[in-house]
């Protein structure tokens, strides 16, 4: 039986797809985590997660691209460098 599914990518499902970024620097901002982020693809949501007590970052945050190809982008490059940190990066499974 043929396998159907061959060559197919994750922007032919998605209208945009979320990603988690863990391993990040306690002083990644927002703002930093989407100017390194937007060269992949265009950006619909970018947050840093914190603690809400404290208001200090949890170390990971989650990425929201407007077109799903920008993931298949982002997971082509195998290192990422961030504010002195090597972050990961994983599709999110919402």
């Amino acid at each position: 039986m043929a396998d159907l599914t061959s060559g197919l990518t994750s922007a032919m499902f998605s209208p945009y797809s979320k990603m988690f970024i863990g391993g990040l620097s306690w002083q990644t901002s927002p703002d930093s985590l989407r100017d390194y982020f937007t060269k992949f693809g265009e950006i619909r949501e970018c947050m840093v997660m914190r603690d809400p007590t404290t208001k200090r970052s949890r170390g990971f945050g989650f990425v929201t691209y407007v077109d799903a190809a920008s993931v298949d982008n982002v997971l082509a490059q195998p290192h990422h460098e961030l504010d002195s940190k090597t972050p990961h990066a994983l599709e999110a499974n919402i």
